[in-house]
Order: structure tokens, then C-alpha cells, then sequence
């Protein structure tokens, strides 16, 4: 028997404190205010966001911060110091 397909959605009960339940309504746009399983969920998909967004960042400071990295941009300028005098405009 093939095994059953994993649901696309979980059910979960959560406890959420009244005053942080009323804040995210307030501010909410009015389509969410009213459903709190779409306002938890658009939430919780903005915070997915910046956390992903954050670890790119850091970990392009950290490729930055590579001395390895560093030597093979300089070299890469290098090569290229040459076209940057061909007066081509920046458009």
C-alpha cells in the first residue's frame, strides 16, 4: 500500500497572550484583522523571510571578510581596471 501523501497544512493549537493577539490585529491590514490563522500565517511567513534574509546577509559579510575572497576580487579588478576607461556611461 503506497504510503499517504504529508497534508499541506498543520493543525495546531497554540496559547497566545491576549495584549500580543490585539497588537498584531491593530496593526494589521483589514483583510487579516478579522482571521487570525491568515494573520499568523502571513506573520510567520514574514518572519521565515527575514530570518533568510539575514543569514544571506551574514553570510556575504563573512565571504567578504574571506582574505581568500578578497585576493581573487582584487585580481578580478585588476583585469578589468582596463575597461573601466572606456568611457562607457554607467546606464
Amino acid at each position: 500500500m503506497p504510503a499517504k501523501p504529508a497534508p499541506k497544512t498543520i493543525r495546531r493549537s497554540v496559547a497566545l497572550p491576549r495584549q500580543l493577539v490585539e497588537e498584531a490585529s491593530a496593526l494589521a491590514p483589514k483583510e487579516l484583522r478579522q482571521n487570525l490563522n491568515r494573520l499568523v500565517t502571513v506573520a510567520l511567513k514574514e518572519f521565515s523571510a527575514r530570518r533568510r534574509e539575514r543569514a544571506f546577509a551574514e553570510a556575504m559579510a563573512r565571504m567578504a571578510a574571506d582574505p581568500a575572497i578578497q585576493r581573487v576580487c582584487a585580481g578580478i579588478a585588476k583585469e578589468f581596471a582596463s575597461a573601466e576607461s572606456d568611457r562607457l556611461g554607467d546606464d
